[in-house]
């Protein structure tokens, strides 16, 4: 016998087996297992009645919410394919993407009304669009009808049954480039089932877990996480905003035991003040990735009784390609070498073939000093990019999907990232790992986040320069911070300039934007010069 997989059955499961427990917590609201089924199908009658079918495109812009988590199902229920929105673009970017996506229907919560607005009257294709809130105004007029509204007036029985095959889209989730416009990564419902299975698998997801969205969800459909938890009847709870202070009420109040955050969300909760005075739960774990997290970050982490366990993917793969399985052997080793295992990207995910190969596509040797580019084949790998077949074949050139990431594979198998290829600062001819000198930096009491990019140099080519961020109170020296990351690394790894800031370029996961560092250091050039 034979079952396309699809992330549609996660929620079946649940519903039938776990009916009353609570699936969904967001403010006030609470829903069983029961209901969220319900109105999973009442939205996909409801958009079914707008017009929406098999293939089409429904575009999603939101915050954390249960309407949101309630769409990751309903959509894809009438073989549709879901787009989820970064809430933090702009309303240029949306045009872009809604155009080139070709959505039919957009649900938009109120908050972000504003964005849309300027673009009702641009965008021939969307036919309609959804309002999502409770009482809130929207922040601007929007020609939409009522979630609630449409939601009262549709059937709670499930639509009629779609034929599905796993390699359907399902869900279409764009990617933010550097210099080009976004591109679409398109999963498909299998690639989508194999993610959730390796998320259960990676964080020891258990039926009892109560799940905070700290992660945005529409950022690689929030790893997985919504699929995941409900398969294994699991509670979410929503989170719109993440303020520490948000963060940790919501852990003590609804004893949560899981999530997933980048690394500067990690340093935010560590940092803290107020953190030790909440009680957590025991064994609270949480995932993390994006960006290789600094050992520090980890002993911080911690120190609060929370378990970090390292991650490591992309969007093109759903995300998760490793996990940095902890082994028990390291236990025996010195407290900052067991942080630096730690920091690693770890090995291949079930079902996943990950591998780092040199420029002819050989595997580099487990050495722990040759660099290599991680490559990875498997279920879990998009099915291309929407509409962009060239890029398309880049990426996925000789059967393998190439990430860009620069990495070393020590003798025990585990992989460790040393940089993007383009983050490498490459001065007078030495390779220099910025991920290297940050995590340097981040073992300095004084630094809070540190961001470390190539900046043009007449000798040299280019030399490593720091961006940092104090923790309040605390001060520091560009000359203090250059000579303590001198007495720890070679001189040439050192940056050879420190500039302080306020705040450093995120993107809404967190992740730190060194392309927009960059970009302030290298205007006027013709081309971005390397030693």
């Amino acid at each position: 016998m034979f079952l396309p997989l699809t992330p549609l059955h996660f929620l079946q499961r649940a519903a039938r087996l776990f009916p009353t427990k609570t699936a969904v917590v967001d403010g006030a609201r609470r829903y069983t297992y029961a209901t969220l089924q319900e109105r999973v199908h009442r939205l996909a009658n409801a958009l079914r009645q707008l017009g929406v079918g098999k293939g089409d495109k429904v575009a999603v812009l939101s915050p954390n919410s249960h309407r949101m988590l309630e769409s990751f199902f309903a959509v894809p229920q009438l073989g549709a394919v879901l787009t989820p929105l970064n809430y933090r673009l702009t309303t240029p970017e949306f045009a872009y993407i809604l155009e080139h996506s070709e959505s039919k229907v957009v649900l938009v919560d109120w908050e972000y009304a504003h964005q849309l607005a300027p673009l009702t009257s641009r965008l021939a294709g969307v036919q309609h669009y959804v309002l999502l809130r409770d009482e809130e105004p929207p922040t601007a007029p929007l020609p939409a009808e009522d979630y609630e509204a449409l939601l009262a007036a549709a059937s709670p029985e499930p639509p009629p049954p779609v034929e599905l095959a796993e390699t359907d889209i399902a869900t279409l989730n764009y990617t933010s480039g550097t210099t080009a416009q976004p591109k679409g990564v398109m999963l498909s419902h299998r690639a989508c089932v194999i993610n959730a299975i390796n998320y259960i698998v990676a964080l020891h997801v258990r039926p009892t877990d109560v799940y905070l969205h700290t992660l945005p969800m529409f950022h690689a459909n929030g790893w997985g996480g919504i699929w995941a938890l409900a398969g294994l009847g699991g509670t979410q709870v929503c989170l719109r905003k993440v303020e520490a202070q948000a963060v940790f009420e919501l852990m003590e109040r609804e004893g949560v035991t899981l999530a997933c955050a980048a690394p500067t969300v990690l340093v935010t909760l560590a940092s803290y003040e107020k953190a030790r005075d909440y009680r957590l739960a025991p064994g609270l774990r949480i995932g993390t990735g994006g960006a290789p997290p600094a050992a520090a970050v980890l002993r911080n982490m911690e120190a609060l009784g929370i378990e970090v366990i390292h991650l490591y993917g992309l969007t093109e793969t759903g995300p998760f390609l490793t996990s940095c399985e902890w082994q028990p052997a390291w236990e025996a080793l010195a407290v900052e070498e067991r942080y630096r295992r730690k920091a690693r990207q770890g090995i291949a995910q079930l079902l996943t073939d990950v591998r780092v190969v040199d420029a002819q596509g050989r595997e580099v040797a487990w050495d722990g000093k040759t660099v290599g580019e991680i490559v990875a084949r498997g279920n879990n790998v998009m099915e291309g990019y929407y509409k962009q077949p060239e890029e398309t074949a880049k990426v996925l050139r000789g059967g393998w999907l190439h990430t860009g990431d620069l990495a070393v594979v020590h003798p025990d198998g585990y992989i460790e990232v040393v940089d993007r290829a383009k983050d490498v600062i490459i001065s007078g001819g030495e390779n220099i790992s910025s991920v290297e000198v940050e995590a340097t930096l981040y073992d300095h009491p004084a630094v809070l986040e540190a961001a470390v990019v190539g900046v043009p140099d007449a000798k040299w080519g280019e030399v490593p320069k720091a961006i940092v961020v104090l923790k309040p109170g605390q001060q520091a020296t560009e000359e203090e911070l250059i000579a303590f990351c001198r007495a720890r690394m070679a001189h040439f790894k050192a940056p050879k300039s420190v500039e302080f800031v306020a705040s450093l370029p995120k993107t809404a996961t967190g992740k730190i934007q060194k392309f927009a560092l960059r970009e302030r250091y290298w205007q006027g050039y013709d081309k971005r010069v390397q030693g």
